[in-house]
């Protein structure tokens, strides 16, 4: 009987045993680092006969990883580096840095920070979260496809349009769309 005892006892501590490593298992974040180089956030402003096109380079960076799924992350974008990449050149960039539109003089830098990820299938995500840009924070959510998140790294795009009006960005009404249609490419490593 002591036998018996002892054996369900030894078997019911290692259930306990593999049934707490399965859960950490499961548990486990892993961050990745943004590659600042690779990483970047295009731009196309309209206008009534014409458009302009840019990008913003990613800074820095961390996402959250938890079972090759992005559970959080939060970025930095450089606002005062930014590129216009048509014709209008070092005029227009000039002029998307004073304070008709970014001010970078005083506000450098953007932040964007995930709060939360729901995913509708493997490779799909809504992300949801804070951007911090020219002193407003507000929510902002688009859908994401991220490629890939394992050893190797993480990769994610998205495109989406935001009205920059919410942050105080009003030059040009009537003339100049309220939305920018904005693309974000981001790679991180571990």
């Amino acid at each position: 009987m002591k036998k018996i005892a002892l054996a369900l006892l030894g078997t019911a501590f290692l259930a306990g045993i593999y049934s707490f490593t399965s859960v950490n298992k499961t548990m486990d974040v892993v961050t990745y680092k943004v590659e600042a180089g690779k990483s970047r956030v295009d731009w196309v402003g309209s206008k009534k006969n014409d458009f302009h096109t840019g990008y913003f380079t990613v800074k820095s960076g961390a996402v959250q990883v938890n079972n090759g799924k992005v559970t959080g992350g939060e970025f930095v974008i450089d606002l005062a580096n930014l590129k216009v990449t048509d014709g209008a050149g070092a005029k227009l960039e000039g002029h998307l840095k004073a304070a008709d539109f970014f001010e970078v003089a005083k506000y450098g830098e953007a932040t964007y920070k995930i709060t939360n990820v729901t995913y509708a299938d493997e490779n799909n995500a809504t992300i949801n979260g804070t951007l911090n840009l020219k002193g407003a924070s507000l929510p902002v959510s688009f859908n994401a496809v991220i490629r890939s998140a394992d050893d190797k790294g993480l990769f994610a795009e998205a495109f989406f349009s935001m009205d920059r009006t919410l942050f105080g960005i009003n030059y040009g009404i009537g003339n100049i769309a309220k939305e920018v249609q904005v693309a974000v490419h981001l790679f991180a490593t571990k």
